[in-house]
């Protein structure tokens, strides 16, 4: 037989265990943001955003910095700061190298570079796992596209014709999105480097190349809305694991690909896609700023007044936490070291210019 009584006073001891344990946690959660304000109050936090001025990252960061500050304890002012260079590497190498790790530097990073250490890239001076990862706006699956007056249709026609793309540089996704497919489907992708963040585009509209490879969705609807309801530009190829539900007949690259290791090194690749907007504080910050930046950044994702404006912009949030932000990193880090390879090659890592010897 059971004993009740018994049941009753380890189910009522149970009982007062979780209730102490959730007051405790309230209680922590509490002081954190109380010692978060009495931090932050009457400061000032610079958000290092590492493209130039007028592009994607840009876009959604200034959408950010200016809806964040209301729900950090104390509500310090945000100041942006553009910090480009090296396809983002300046401005993530700074942040993890260089910057305060006082809780009042934060900033994001393309999420290109969240792999690129992992891939063996020498040029990447930091290590994604000691981050500390605030939170994702939203994804960002990266797409090939041509201008409207191209006789390009269709991927195939890619395979017959060169087909020259612009970029900043060579270690950008705009570079190594087309090389890449060029590796996996006898593309014949040129890729023409040198241009700022808005020139590349600009020279798109120019006629200078026939289109980008690289970019996503989100970015032409924050940068260039009127591209997408002009119809100007046609795309042929989206390089994510799922689809846009913009483009839902434009085919997948991964569609394509017939070797299974191949898809599994493409799939280490995707981590990046699904982290899409990261944000990020310096490693080493306190943890009491790491919670309560979390929690606000949270709370900036629900926030009307933020909602309004991302709907202002045609931004459709769809957040990541920084706590799965971090597990999604863990889990890509871990992938079997022959696969890593393959991506490897598929996603080659900047080589690091050699300074002339005087």
């Amino acid at each position: 037989m059971i004993d009740r009584t018994a049941a009753s006073r380890v189910s009522t001891a149970v009982l007062s265990s979780v209730l102490v344990a959730g007051l405790a946690g309230a209680g922590a959660a509490s002081a954190n943001a109380q010692s978060a304000e009495a931090f932050y109050k009457g400061k000032q936090i610079t958000f290092i955003i590492p493209s130039g001025e007028g592009g994607g990252y840009d876009a959604y960061s200034r959408l950010l910095t200016r809806h964040l500050d209301r729900h950090i304890p104390g509500k310090p002012r945000i100041i942006a700061q553009n910090m480009p260079g090296a396809s983002g590497l300046r401005g993530t190498n700074w942040l993890y190298v260089v910057a305060p790790k006082d809780g009042r530097t934060m900033g994001a990073t393309y999420n290109t570079l969240i792999t690129e250490p992992l891939l063996g890239n020498t040029a990447a001076q930091f290590d994604p796992n000691k981050f500390e990862w605030i939170g994702s706006m939203a994804p960002q699956y990266n797409a090939c596209m041509v201008w409207h007056t191209s006789p390009v249709k269709t991927i195939e026609d890619v395979k017959t014709r060169e087909v020259k793309v612009s970029t900043t540089g060579m270690s950008g996704n705009s570079a190594k999105t087309p090389l890449m497919v060029n590796m996996l489907l006898g593309t014949k992708f040129k890729v023409i480097a040198g241009y700022k963040t808005t020139g590349m585009r600009l020279a798109v509209e120019r006629g200078e190349v026939d289109g980008i490879c690289g970019l996503s969705y989100d970015t032409y609807v924050a940068a260039n809305p009127e591209w997408l309801k002009d119809k100007k530009i046609r795309f042929i190829l989206q390089a994510g694991m799922k689809k846009v539900k913009e483009l839902p007949d434009t085919p997948l690259l991964i569609d394509f690909v017939k070797d299974e290791k191949q898809k599994q090194a493409l799939q280490v690749l995707s981590v990046r896609d699904d982290l899409g907007r990261p944000y990020l504080f310096p490693p080493g910050v306190p943890k009491y700023l790491v919670t309560a930046a979390r929690a606000a950044f949270n709370e900036t994702m629900k926030d009307p007044k933020f909602l309004a404006d991302a709907k202002r912009m045609k931004i459709e949030p769809d957040p990541m936490t920084g706590d799965a932000m971090a597990a999604a990193i863990r889990k890509a880090y871990g992938a079997p070291k022959d696969i890593v390879a393959i991506a490897a090659k598929l996603w080659p890592p900047a080589v690091p210019k050699k300074k002339k010897k005087k």
